[in-house]
């Protein structure tokens, strides 16, 4: 793991495709997330989500993966890289699943988003690649179910955000609250 958090890759995408094309810049933009990707808006756009009810806001403007998973699913013979199940930007040195609920992460010099919640793996990682949707899930030690498929974020402040980027972290103000499904 690196020692300073970073940003490896961004991606996005105009249309609903499953993978996101990795892009040399994106910029975020307040209350939207990221300029010219399908899921930019301030209600929901996830097609599934909106099926349910069009007016929820959207609590998932912007997707972060961590790196560390893509290696780890590639030790599992899996073909991944940033980008191809769906994140628009890729991590390294963070742990994205532990962080709580509502932390601040600043992206390069202006952009800033705030962490929602985890993704909730669904059934298009297996149309992606077969078996990719249980290799995304595991159990903790107490037989707790664990999402790993990255976290969900709003965007704060708007601004450019490139790989290479570091990523400063601040915390909510305590009691921390888990992480959820968003």
């Amino acid at each position: 793991m690196t020692s300073v958090p970073r940003i490896l890759s961004v991606s996005a995408s105009p249309a609903h495709h499953f993978t996101k094309q990795r892009l040399p810049e994106i910029r975020l933009l307040a209350g939207l997330g990221i300029e010219g990707d399908a899921h930019m808006g301030v209600t929901v756009k996830h097609r599934s989500r909106v099926k349910v009810d069009p007016t929820q806001p959207n609590l998932r403007q912007v997707h972060l993966v961590h790196a560390e998973l893509l290696e780890e699913l590639r030790a599992a013979g899996f073909r991944v890289e940033p980008g191809s199940i769906g994140e628009n930007v890729t991590t390294e040195g963070i742990d994205l699943l532990g962080l709580p609920r509502g932390t601040r992460l600043h992206l390069g010099a202006e952009a800033v988003v705030s962490v929602t919640g985890l993704r909730n793996p669904c059934i298009q990682l297996d149309h992606f690649q077969h078996g990719l949707t249980a290799a995304v899930l595991g159990r903790d030690a107490d037989g707790n179910l664990v999402r790993k498929a990255g976290v969900m974020a709003l965007v704060e402040s708007g601004g450019v955000v490139r790989p290479g980027d570091a990523i400063r972290i601040e915390w909510p103000p305590e009691p921390h609250r888990a992480l959820e499904k968003v």
